[in-house]
């Protein structure tokens, strides 16, 4: 969720659609993405639509209270339901995160989930996922959200070492999101997530294959692995620029990456997706495939993104005005877009691409299709499935995907 929001046309006060953007639709997986913008405390990396009670503080006043907030998302659930008026659609996937969603009690986390059961209906297979921070949870609040409908869930590890840890202004204890994965699986659930970051300053090699170890070693059944990007207006970005901490280093990060490819597929874990791994097929974050392949999705929350049927918009960053508008009636969305058929095809390329399965070199065009030979020739797409008509990146291609998704959309 970027920092600033992007330009588009105004949103309509009723938030309704293009008659366009539900032709179709009942072809299309539908996914809830629920946003929760609170912290305890920021993270110096952190640049994500959040916000800490000290920043709400005398800004929203009861509005932007976490006390009603359940209730106050729950209202544009009910908008979104409005908005795509007959859809028959059940919702195949739910998102929960932040922010740190688990600051609420497990019960407002279960209430958001149920306006969406009332509303629209959950698929009986229906992945239902929360972000959760380790030290916000424990055995009963696990069970709770169990009973109340979520079958998976992403802890935040980041490292399992301290000092890395500190750097990235990270509260938990080391050893805490391992054994958050052994409650959650004594608490039912079917799927659990570490997510982990690397490219931290003052981080070694060893450090992040200890991480590596403590994650895998914790039992989860898929691992994200991110590199730290320093955004500006970031308190790390500050402590870089006054020379506090190093610069992260790309070629660090390739090397990560190499390590973390390695442990994990020692450890079973196979690639999905660029910054993803899992040990089963069932395992995979089906609601994050759901973005990469292009389905429909309804971003709640403030500052959440949303996409139905090549529309996109957002919605306003602040909590108050998120809650003032829909206590007034009105869409919280601040603006939109309406793709055009080429800017779908460009999207597709940028986010299959980064998938196992590939994407199609059929969406291709002339330029596109020399970077592909091209980067066949160097090594950065396999062949085999190149010969079928798929382009794929190989382990080189996963580090240099940027540069090569950049070459294929030309």
């Amino acid at each position: 969720m970027p920092s600033v929001l992007p330009d588009g046309e105004p949103m309509p006060e009723d938030g309704a659609l293009p008659a366009a953007a539900l032709l179709g639709a009942e072809a299309r997986p539908l996914a809830f993405y629920l946003h929760v913008p609170y912290c305890a405390t920021r993270c110096g990396y952190c640049d994500f639509n959040t916000y800490t009670a000290t920043e709400l503080r005398g800004s929203g006043g009861v509005l932007a209270s976490r006390d009603n907030y359940a209730e106050t998302l729950a209202d544009e659930v009910r908008l979104a339901r409005k908005v795509l008026g007959d859809d028959p659609r059940q919702v195949r996937t739910v998102f929960v995160g932040g922010g740190t969603p688990t600051l609420l009690a497990a019960g407002d986390l279960v209430r958001m989930l149920d306006a969406v059961r009332q509303e629209f209906g959950l698929a009986n297979d229906a992945e239902v996922t929360t972000e959760a921070n380790p030290e916000s949870v424990d055995p009963a609040y696990l069970a709770a959200l169990r009973e109340g409908g979520f079958n998976r869930i992403s802890f935040g590890m980041q490292s399992a070492r301290q000092h890395v840890l500190k750097v990235l202004d990270r509260t938990h204890t080391p050893g805490r999101p391992e054994a958050c994965v052994g409650e959650a699986r004594a608490a039912g659930f079917d799927h659990v997530n570490l997510d982990l970051i690397y490219g931290t300053p003052g981080e070694s090699d060893d450090d992040w294959r200890g991480t590596l170890d403590a994650a895998v070693g914790a039992g989860p059944d898929h691992v994200s692995a991110y590199a730290l990007i320093v955004e500006e207006g970031t308190q790390l970005a500050r402590r870089i620029r006054r020379g506090e901490v190093p610069m992260t280093d790309d070629d660090v990060h390739a090397d990560r990456y190499l390590i973390a490819d390695e442990i994990l597929g020692s450890a079973g874990f196979d690639w999905y997706e660029v910054s993803n791994w899992a040990t089963t097929e069932a395992g995979r974050c089906l609601h994050n495939e759901l973005y990469w392949r292009g389905a429909d999705w309804w971003g709640a929350g403030p500052g959440a993104h949303s996409h139905v049927g090549g529309v996109r918009w957002w919605n306003v960053k602040h909590p108050g005005a998120y809650a003032a508008a829909l206590a007034e009636g009105r869409s919280p969305g601040a603006g939109r877009e309406v793709l055009a058929d080429d800017d779908r095809r460009v999207e597709r390329i940028l986010l299959e691409l980064r998938l196992r399965e590939g994407v199609p070199l059929e969406l291709l065009r002339a330029a596109g299709l020399a970077a592909a030979r091209k980067a066949l020739a160097d090594g950065l797409l396999e062949p085999g499935p190149y010969e079928q008509g798929r382009a794929v990146l190989t382990l080189r291609g996963r580090l240099l995907a940027d540069g090569v998704v950049r070459d294929l959309v030309d």
